[in-house]
């Protein structure tokens, strides 16, 4: 296979884990009422293009992700009122934190076992993710946090309430994706033995 033919299968996959990903991340399980919400496995497929193909490959992915993100997400900067705010927004709560969703398979080569390594990855990249929104909140969004008498305490509580459950659905879909499917192949079947 040449590396021309190789690098458009590549893009050719990202691109459709990446509409994917955008189509999960619309079907919500609950949103909070001032943003956030728990989404059906939306952050898999850029967890999964890291895994097959390399943390640069899931960097792109999850970036072009960061985007579309930002784009849907708009109205929330009407709520803003500073320079300051409407960047720490875009950073924090969009391009950061879902950028960051492909290092997810950070561990391929230092675990062998597959679920277990992408596992372990996702779980740690929803967690940095919860650190973007809950930076986020105690920075920008610390207004809403009216009746807590701490405003990390509010953002984390807010912020983990959502993420929580996100990440383990997100660890979960990988998982049982992983013990089914060789994200190594090519075709993704796994050999028998």
């Amino acid at each position: 296979m040449s590396d021309n033919f190789k690098k458009i299968r590549i893009l050719t996959e990202c691109a459709i884990m990446i509409a994917l990903s955008c189509v999960l991340s619309v079907i919500t399980i609950y949103s909070l009422p001032q943003g956030g919400s728990i989404t059906a496995f939306c952050q898999v497929p850029i967890i999964i293009i890291s895994y097959r193909h390399g943390l640069k490959w899931g960097a792109f992915s999850g970036f072009v992700l960061s985007v579309f993100q930002l784009i849907s997400g708009l109205s929330a900067f009407s709520y803003v009122k500073t320079i300051p705010a409407y960047i720490a927004v875009a950073l924090l709560d969009y391009i950061i934190a879902f950028t960051v969703l492909g290092f997810g398979g950070m561990f391929r080569k230092k675990i062998k076992n597959q679920s277990l390594s992408i596992g372990l990855g996702a779980g740690i990249v929803s967690l940095i993710r919860l650190l973007c929104h809950f930076l986020s909140g105690v920075t920008v969004w610390a207004d809403y946090a009216e009746g807590w008498k701490n405003v990390w305490i509010y953002s984390l509580a807010y912020n983990g309430s959502y993420m929580g459950i996100e990440t383990a659905i997100t660890v979960l879909g990988v998982v049982m994706l992983g013990g089914v499917l060789d994200f190594s192949s090519s075709n993704l079947t796994r050999k028998q033995k």
